[in-house]
């Protein structure tokens, strides 16, 4: 997998958009969950989770967990924003690095 940020259009407008994978064994849980939403509300971008048709708020902790991402599910991070390109390059990192667990 890349990590090529796409811009593609939607209803809602130009927003730039890239892939990670769930790295992590135990998938998307709480505590990375949590982290994401964290790390996500330090930027002023609006930012979006996609899986499969699901699309999530990724500042909203209760949002990210809905998507049950196990180890291995590909997501697509979407942003919108001045800050759009360092959102998604700090995000994609937490995915990289598994949000720094153990």
């Amino acid at each position: 997998m890349t990590e090529e940020t796409t811009t593609s259009t939607s209803a809602a407008g130009h927003y730039l958009s890239r892939q990670v994978i769930v790295a992590s064994e135990n998938g998307l849980h709480a505590r990375p969950a949590g982290r994401l939403a964290q790390e996500a509300q330090s930027f002023e971008a609006s930012i979006s989770i996609v899986s499969d048709e699901q699309v999530v708020d990724a500042k909203s902790i209760l949002d990210v967990l809905t998507l049950a991402a196990g180890p291995g599910h590909i997501l697509e991070l979407r942003a919108t924003g001045t800050d759009a390109e360092e959102a998604l390059n700090r995000l994609s990192e937490l995915f990289k690095n598994k949000f720094e667990e153990a």
